[in-house]
């Protein structure tokens, strides 16, 4: 087949629905359905982008034979009941993250990808996004010599967010820090340590059983001398939005800007002391895509006031990654090999946080990754 289709479906049409008209444009996929339990707002999304196969129960739409793949856009809670429904009904599956809010969950989800050979992949955006792939370039071209260390944080005020957010244990979210640290060098996490600080507000610690109002977890990677220090906070804590991820390497570093809008600055060894570090424009990654989406990593459905998802408003759009991920996911998929990360890579970014907070409830007891979310 000198032009192989993958037939995708959409399931959540709140973020989902940023991802339809890149699916679309794609020009090895074919949007072929799309889930949301709203009839209304079903309607009007696949009438706007005339698509004919509209679902609001979900298994009625895993029936469907002339559907390949899933992409999960749905709350948390439903990502791991969902990716496993999927995978049983013989539906490779794309899913925003976390994988799962239980090592249990993570380890079904591994299990049933090698049971049935169908492909994950947690739509992960930060290792998809311009800054990462920026320093991913200078990584791959030995630019920053030997890696030393990485930290990583995400900070993001969720008040106002749905119902099941309010104390939710800051690491039980953590992939957007775990993430950009194991995915530079493609090493796994072996152990954490994480510790918690601080108190959220008395209404929200019974939601979870979680008081702590920022975690800050150390990573310890497989087979390496390299270590990562991530911190993350929801509530409480006055922050601007941050998704960051520093690199220092024995040649050159990269930190990531304090405040939103300003340039991240490299530092450059054995120069100078005034001239090491220095401010870099960080360029867009589009040629790595097929023409017909290039245009996605600076515009997409979300561009207008009254149409704004609440992670555009304070995440920025997740630095061009949408197209990068559609496209990996539907290349992984035409070539059959594993889409990054798989599934194994994405339980044990997730497993890290999970354990993480863990470790904070356990006054930071150095805890273990499970086997199945390592090689070997």
């Amino acid at each position: 087949m000198s032009n192989p289709e993958i037939k995708v479906a959409i399931i959540g049409l709140g973020f989902g629905a940023e991802f339809i008209p890149i699916y679309q444009a794609h020009p090895n996929a074919r949007l072929v359905a799309v889930c949301q339990r709203n009839k209304e707002k079903l309607d009007a999304i696949a009438d706007h982008y005339g698509i004919e196969k509209r679902y609001q129960d979900y298994d009625e739409l895993l029936a469907d034979p002339d559907i390949d793949a899933v992409h999960i856009n749905t709350p948390i809670p439903d990502h791991a009941a969902q990716s496993i429904k999927a995978l049983k009904a013989g539906k490779h599956v794309a899913c925003t993250v976390p994988m799962a809010t239980s090592v249990e969950d993570c380890e079904a989800i591994v299990e049933l990808t090698k049971e049935t050979g169908l492909k994950y992949m947690m739509m992960e955006t930060v290792v998809y996004a311009r800054e990462f792939l920026f320093v991913k370039e200078l990584y791959e071209k030995g630019e920053l010599g030997r890696i030393q260390f990485l930290q990583a944080s995400h900070q993001q005020d969720m008040d106002g967010w749905p119902g099941y957010w309010p104390g939710l244990p800051p690491m039980h979210y953590a992939t957007h820090c775990v993430g950009p640290c194991l995915g530079l060098t493609r090493d796994y996490a072996e152990t954490v340590s994480c510790f918690g600080s601080g108190q959220i507000r008395e209404e929200m610690i019974g939601c979870y059983g979680s008081p702590f109002a920022i975690e800050s977890t150390h990573i310890r990677f497989k087979d390496s001398d390299v270590s990562a220090r991530i911190y993350r906070s929801l509530f409480d804590v006055a922050r601007q939005y941050r998704e960051s991820f520093d690199v220092y390497g024995s040649l050159k570093s990269y930190e990531w800007p304090l405040v939103e809008g300003e340039d991240p600055v490299i530092h450059t060894a054995k120069k100078p002391e005034p001239e090491i570090p220095e401010r870099v424009k960080v360029p867009d990654y589009a040629h790595l895509l097929p023409e017909e989406i290039q245009r996605f990593t600076t515009k997409g459905v979300y561009d207008h006031d009254d149409n704004e998802h609440l992670s555009f408003t304070q995440g920025g759009g997740h630095g061009g990654s949408h197209p990068h991920l559609v496209h990996e996911f539907v290349s992984a998929l035409v070539e059959d090999r594993d889409p990054f990360p798989n599934a194994m890579q994405s339980a044990n970014w997730t497993c890290t946080g999970i354990l993480a907070h863990e470790s904070a409830m356990k006054g930071g007891e150095v805890l273990d990754l499970p086997a199945f979310t390592l090689p070997g």
